[in-house]
């Protein structure tokens, strides 16, 4: 299958994919975007209501209002109270929950097939006509500054804010996606009613499904509720734009920063920034994190953990928006070992760009990476995140068939310039634990 394209001023598109799944979009009058696949035999159905919304979005006064709704849609609606939300998908043994992202906001399900238009009704009732009430406001800020303190009790997930804030500065992007205990305790409940207002519309609202759904009964089912919701869906509109895909200019922050916490392990990110979601370089980045930091076969996995001892974990990763992005090695190792563990990431990385990965490296990834989609693409869910992640971020739509023919087609010199090219950024070096500054400082 060739690439497909969902162009925003086309209402109806409709193809086969690899394995024989049907792939359906269509743009309502209203701008409502619905996209589903059907999976023949599928006796299942994920479905999710995602808006182009994320914490990027937020302005003065509303920081952390994304993730606030996050939370708060699960909290009653003018028909159903929060245990009624609960209840509902319980009765039918389905799954619910949410996600923040930095560039879009998902509620999702994943159901029985039978049950799909249950699922439908609960999760267009939630997003269309949350109460966002004062006191279940007051009991969710709480909820929120709780799981704040959660996270940071993980000194992983401290490094890794730390880290996206050092290497993209003040690109808004570079802030948490939940928020912090200042904004949290700072926004009103106000401004969260006014950032549902605003952001939560018919065009902005992407609906997508996938397993055991027929296009054209999800579609009814979908004006359905939404018009019952109070939803107007005559109202004409076109789709919100999609977002630039060009790499926006990125001002690094702090090269260097080393959060001091009396525990055990040094929990270190040396990095730079990568490339963004729609480069044509993604598949070298997918061989290259595969082969250097990917599993337990990696580059780094031996070097580090095999044969030293070092480490427990040790990884590499690339984590690419719409116009920026980071890539980074990461290391856990005692505080002693810091040094040492710092400059086998770095050497393992570096000799790439003097000499490339090898043909054998290379099959190896390929194999690695065809094998975990299509175990990825048995689900439901997997597939429905695929649609909605195709429609909002560049509109390009590759089957499984088709993505692994683009990794197929890497070569060993494409990953050596993709490195070549990753060592000329500003370089970010991020630890959280027991150590010193000075101990970092000759890699910067």
């Amino acid at each position: 299958m060739a690439e497909i394209f969902f162009p925003l001023d086309q209402s109806e598109l409709s193809f086969t994919a690899s394995g024989g799944s049907t792939v359906h979009r269509s743009i309502l009058r209203s701008g409502v975007r619905v996209l589903t696949e059907h999976v023949p035999g599928a006796q299942s159905a994920s479905v999710s209501f995602s808006v182009a919304v994320g914490s990027r979005d937020e302005t003065n006064g509303h920081f952390g209002s994304t993730h606030f709704l996050e939370h708060l849609l699960f909290k009653g609606t003018k028909r159903r109270t929060a245990l009624d939300i609960a209840i509902a998908f319980d009765s039918v043994g389905g799954s619910s929950n949410a996600s923040t992202g930095k560039e879009h906001t998902s509620y999702y399900a994943r159901v029985q097939d039978k049950a799909l238009p249950l699922a439908v009704d609960v999760i267009a009732d939630m997003l269309t006509s949350s109460l966002i009430d004062a006191t279940e406001f007051e009991n969710e800020r709480t909820v929120i500054l709780e799981e704040l303190a959660m996270n940071e009790d993980d000194p992983q997930d401290v490094a890794h804010e730390a880290f996206s804030e050092a290497v993209l500065g003040d690109h808004e992007l570079g802030r948490p996606i939940g928020g912090n205990k200042e904004t949290i305790g700072a926004v009103s409940r106000d401004a969260v009613w006014q950032h549902y207002q605003q952001n939560y519309r018919p065009q902005d609202l992407v609906v997508a499904a996938a397993g055991g759904v027929k296009h054209s009964e999800f579609v009814a089912l979908v004006e359905k509720e939404l018009s019952a919701a109070g939803w107007d869906l005559g109202q004409s509109a076109a789709p919100v734009a999609r977002r630039s895909n060009v790499q926006a200019k990125i001002t690094r922050g702090k090269p260097l920063q080393v959060i001091k916490r009396p525990i055990a392990q040094a929990n270190i990110l040396l990095g730079m920034p990568g490339i963004i979601g729609n480069d044509p370089r993604r598949y070298a980045m997918g061989i290259l994190n595969t082969v250097l930091g990917g599993g337990m076969s990696s580059r780094l996995f031996q070097e580090i953990r095999e044969k030293r001892g070092l480490a427990y974990s040790v990884y590499s990763f690339n984590q690419g928006y719409s116009d920026a992005s980071t890539f980074g090695l990461y290391a856990g190792c005692s505080p002693a070992k810091a040094e040492q563990v710092t400059r086998l990431m770095l050497d393992e990385f570096e000799k790439i760009a003097q000499s490339s990965i090898t043909t054998d490296e290379l099959e190896l990834a390929i194999g690695n990476i065809s094998g975990g989609l299509a175990l990825k693409f048995e689900s439901s869910q997997a597939r429905m995140s695929r649609l909605v992640g195709s429609e909002m971020s560049t509109g390009e739509f590759f089957d499984l068939d088709e993505t692994i023919e683009r990794f197929s087609a890497v070569t060993t010199e494409q990953v050596q310039l993709l490195v070549q090219d990753l060592l000329l950024g500003e370089r970010t070096i991020v630890a959280v634990g027991d150590v010193e500054e000075k101990t970092f400082e000759p890699f910067l």
